[in-house]
């Protein structure tokens, strides 16, 4: 059923025995513990000797903290732990993923539009090597999703775009710079079958892959086929369904029936297994997801996840429910010993295959001491930085002579910065920063504009000025958010150029929508403007009037420092090509 000495694995027969008589020598409850990664919520030594040897978990993914506390705390982990913990991180976009002092390196679609997948390959190198220096061993990325619905906000930056062959050769490169480690380093791809089809998040409702299964094998097949030649060590199942495959190999179907991956034996035996042929080790993605949840109760829902091919469930919703639910449907006979046994199988086969039963807690999680110098090095930073000047994307450029960008030409430019609804994640990193006033990317643009000579301003809107009056404990008048219509010689008189700078993170741009005021870029003929997005690159669709387009990607500032050199050298300067179709499929956003 697996076989350990084929990828990913690789065992010699010393270390095939070693996995045979441990499973052979654990106890009920061991083997439980074994089939769940769970969140630390605490870096006390109490709590984590408890989920070790109460739980005797398989894995664990911690919160975000500094390297030096994350590591303090596997080593923790790792001393109490019977066997060898798996230690995942997100280093989807570089270190920063594994700690919060870690260098972030490019988002999936950043580095999508540089066409070049040594940069994929110095992500999976350069993040995992800050990873392994924290203890870490496991990276749940590469996120080898395709991007064909502009609309999905679960995926829009992480993928590395929309065509299968472009996501198929960076997330084989990722994988194959993560496996350069020295040590050794696992991926756990996601998310299986495939995300970036469905408008909808999975974690907050249901997702759906719409393609049959020949479409399916042409695109996402693809690049799975790729990164397991490459010898992916795990794939992690997202909550995600298939309606039209389903159908085809399961006839008369009904609809209250599909059920998403992680809880689908047809997708995560029949399609991954058996007709892939994946050998490695199968997590699922986060069971607190809608996309999950609300298929079945979590009773029913835990054994289902393991019997459908799972063979590690992320996350406890409460340790000791979700623990006892699953050891009662492993004593009762719903999760069979045979299908134990072969989760256990992958699950130590992975950890011997990284060599983790032979190394001394030195070698698991080094001494604090030895991080100095171990995160954001200047090689890090430098393929950071190259990342940057290679990715800003012209994607639209009707007005052939705007550009270039220079005191001369445009002395006064208004920036005008878009923004999107707060999201609940927007609201909890502000309390985490107590009230400390982040510089926003129109800021940072306008600091470096003045320093090169320009007359740069932001644009304050009507409800802006409203919202300074409210906190001010002034009661604004209705008038202002309708002052903004004002004779178009007079509006225009103000600027020589608009930089109307896009800063949505997630979904779509938030409009004051005063009457006449700048927000909105309604003034392309009447004045230049450039449009640049600094965050998601589908904002075309809610402003394609705009007749130059520019995706940045972020707002790093070797991006802005990239982005305002190109600007001044003409559109030449910009190398990047587009990962998505920044256009959304809508011919006007194209005029």
């Amino acid at each position: 059923m697996v076989n350990l000495k084929a990828k990913p694995y690789h065992l010699s027969d010393a270390d095939i025995a070693w996995v045979e008589n441990t499973i052979a020598g654990m106890s009920d409850e061991e083997k439980i513990g074994q089939l769940f990664f769970q969140l630390t919520s605490s870096q006390e030594e109490s709590y984590l000797r408890e989920l070790m040897e109460k739980y005797h978990l398989g894995g664990c993914r911690y919160n975000g903290m500094t390297g030096d506390k994350v590591l303090a705390q596997n080593r923790i982990l790792q001393k109490y732990a019977k066997i060898p913990v798996f230690v995942a991180c997100n280093t989807e976009s570089g270190g920063n993923g594994a700690c919060n002092d870690g260098t972030y390196i490019g988002s999936g679609v950043k580095i999508g539009a540089t066409n070049n997948p040594q940069y994929a390959h110095d992500l999976g190198r350069m993040a995992n090597e800050e990873a392994a220096a924290i203890g870490c061993n496991m990276a749940f990325a590469p996120v080898a999703d395709i991007l064909y619905n502009w609309e999905n906000t679960e995926v829009v930056t992480r993928a590395f775009g929309g065509d299968p062959e472009l996501v198929a050769k960076m997330s084989r490169a990722y994988v194959e710079g993560a496996h350069t480690i020295e040590g050794g380093f696992s991926c756990a791809a996601k998310h299986f079958p495939g995300n970036g089809q469905d408008f909808r998040d999975a974690h907050l409702s249901n997702n759906i892959n719409e393609f049959t299964r020949e479409e399916w094998m042409e695109t996402y097949g693809k690049v799975y086929k790729e990164m397991f030649d490459a010898g992916l060590d795990a794939v992690m199942g997202g909550h995600i369904m298939m309606p039209k495959y389903m159908r085809e190999v399961k006839p008369g179907i009904a609809d209250e029936e599909m059920l998403p991956a992680t809880l689908c034996p047809e997708i995560m035996t029949g399609l991954l297994r058996d007709e892939l042929g994946f050998n490695g080790m199968v997590v699922t993605d986060a069971s607190h997801m809608v996309g999950m949840t609300d298929r079945m109760t979590r009773k029913a829902m835990l054994p289902t996840a393991i019997n459908a091919g799972c063979d590690m469930f992320l996350f406890f919703n409460d340790p000791d429910e979700d623990f006892a639910t699953m050891l009662g449907a492993y004593q009762d006979g719903t999760i069979s010993e045979e299908r134990m046994t072969e989760a256990l199988t992958r699950i130590l086969g992975l950890k011997a295959h990284l060599g983790l039963h032979k190394k001394t807690l030195d070698e698991l999680a080094p001494p604090v001491e030895t991080l100095a110098g171990k995160l954001g090095k200047v090689e890090y930073k430098a393929a950071a930085e190259a990342i940057s000047e290679n990715c800003v994307t012209l994607v639209k450029y009707k007005d052939k002579d705007v550009l270039p960008i220079t005191p001369e030409r445009y002395k006064r430019i208004m920036i005008v910065q878009l923004k999107g609804a707060p999201s609940a994640m927007d609201k909890l990193g502000a309390l985490a920063m107590g009230g400390m006033k982040m510089v926003s990317p129109a800021e940072k643009l306008r600091e470096r504009l003045i320093a090169l000579g320009f007359d740069a301003f932001i644009y304050e809107s009507p409800l802006d000025k409203m919202m300074k009056m409210i906190e001010a404990g002034e009661k604004p008048s209705l008038n202002v958010y309708f002052a903004g219509k004002n004779a178009i010689a007079d509006f225009v008189s103000e600027m020589d150029l608009v930089i109307t700078l896009c800063n949505v993170s997630n979904g779509r741009p938030s409009f004051g929508l005063s009457k006449g005021g700048g927000e909105i870029p309604w003034y392309v003929f009447e004045v230049p403007v450039v449009a640049v997005s600094v965050n998601v690159p589908t904002m075309l669709a809610d402003i394609p009037q705009v007749r130059t387009y520019i995706n940045a990607y972020d707002s790093k500032d070797n991006t802005l420092d990239a982005l305002v050199s190109n600007l001044m050298t003409g559109a030449e300067a910009f190398k990047g090509s587009d990962p998505i179709d920044s256009f959304c499929g809508l011919w006007d956003a194209r005029i």
